[in-house]
């Protein structure tokens, strides 16, 4: 009798250890959220055909997942790497792109119109731009070849302290991607104190760095018609001052206002007004 008993606890206990392990495995929400990105990214016929090698590239899936979240952009790159995704169009397309972040809206903008810009993107159109509960999404449209590498723009992104948390493929020109930038910052010249620079002629306003110093004299070439007309803005990006100069300025002394970290430097009419250089000269640490 004894035994009998014995036996039933020892086949109940591994009954049990199996119940147990089966649910580990079935739970296993990583590795499951890995498969879903995959299979999100590719046709069904591709990833049929190709799903033993899928599991030997995606190995380990650790490599995969950083704090219980996938690495959307290490999977794009993956997948093209091993000639399983390609981000080529036969022929030119209208190439759609949406932005998503759950932080400031205006920061946002400024940091993602930096990074177009730098990886090489000037003739795009805004779609929409919307705002509600979920966050700030901004959606443009442009003729391409090619859609935008992931990679590419993640590198651009880190140079602003941003991440890319995911990317989403709606179609085959049409992309999602979801950035963090909690961390962000304007990626733009930084002043010192006593060190001067030289701004050269621009198609754009000049952005620079000011939270290290209290003062800023600027002089301007004699070749320039300059109509000055300076920002302030915080950390965020909130607006603290503008000046404005209706008058050709040769010189023009600056004190840096509270909490500004930004400064932004343009031209009341046109910034073809600065023929030549600026030479900025930052004064006193903070």
């Amino acid at each position: 009798m004894v035994k009998l008993l014995l036996s039933f606890l020892l086949l109940f206990s591994f009954s049990l250890a199996d119940d147990i392990n089966a649910d580990i495995v079935e739970v296993n929400p990583a590795g499951e959220q890995l498969n879903l990105k995959i299979r999100s990214l590719l046709d069904e016929s591709v990833y049929s055909k190709n799903e033993a090698y899928i599991k030997i590239i995606f190995s380990p899936e650790s490599d995969f997942i950083i704090n219980q979240h996938i690495d959307a952009v290490k999977v794009v790159e993956t997948l093209k790497e091993n000639g399983l995704l390609s981000l080529y169009f036969d022929k030119p397309q209208e190439l759609i792109l949406n932005f998503k972040t759950s932080d400031n809206p205006l920061f946002f903008m400024k940091i993602m119109g930096d990074t177009l810009r730098n990886i090489g993107y000037y003739r795009y159109v805004t779609r929409e731009s919307t705002l509600d509960e979920a966050g700030f999404t901004w959606s443009i449209s442009l003729k391409a070849e090619y859609v935008t590498d992931p990679q590419v723009l993640q590198t651009e992104l880190s140079k602003s302290g941003s991440v890319i948390v995911d990317v989403i493929m709606l179609s085959q020109t049409e992309w999602t991607f979801t950035v963090d930038m909690r961390d962000g910052f304007l990626n733009v010249p930084r002043l010192n104190a006593y060190e001067n620079i030289e701004l050269k002629r621009s198609l754009y306003a000049y952005w620079l760095n000011v939270s290290e110093v209290k003062e800023l004299d600027i002089q301007s070439s004699t070749r320039n018609s300059w109509y000055p007309y300076i920002t302030y803005f915080d950390s965020s990006l909130h607006l603290l001052k503008v000046i404005k100069k209706d008058s050709r300025t040769r010189h023009l002394s600056l004190k840096i206002p509270e909490g500004a970290n930004y400064i932004k430097i343009s031209d009341i009419y046109t910034l073809k007004n600065i023929k030549n250089f600026l030479i900025l000269s930052p004064k006193g640490s903070r």
